[in-house]
């Protein structure tokens, strides 16, 4: 049996927290979505969602643009290349994973 310290260590964290595989697997269907949105879909908090799309964008994973509308700000999070990258490798790896210890 392949051990399992090696895909184990092949997960990337940044992608890997909850709140954060919640987004980046939103996107990578819908490309992007409004702040509101993502709040609803992962359940966060603002501030919670917040803090983890920053992390998201320091990594380059998400691309974060904010514009004013009637007078409130909108914010619209888009998936990067690198993003899709991350998730699609992330998914691999879990599906590795899952095939060594299945």
């Amino acid at each position: 049996m392949e051990s399992i310290a090696a895909p184990l260590e092949r997960i990337d964290e940044t992608v890997h927290g909850r709140v954060r595989l919640g987004v980046l697997a939103y996107l990578s269907t819908a490309g992007s979505a409004d702040f509101m949105t993502l709040r609803d879909v992962t359940r966060a908090t603002k501030g919670n969602l917040s803090s983890h799309l920053s992390k998201l964008e320091v990594a380059g994973y998400v691309r974060i643009e904010k514009a004013f509308v009637d007078r409130k700000t909108r914010t619209t999070v888009h998936m990067t290349p690198s993003g899709e990258h991350a998730f699609s490798e992330y998914l691999a790896t879990i599906k590795n994973l899952l095939a060594i210890i299945s």
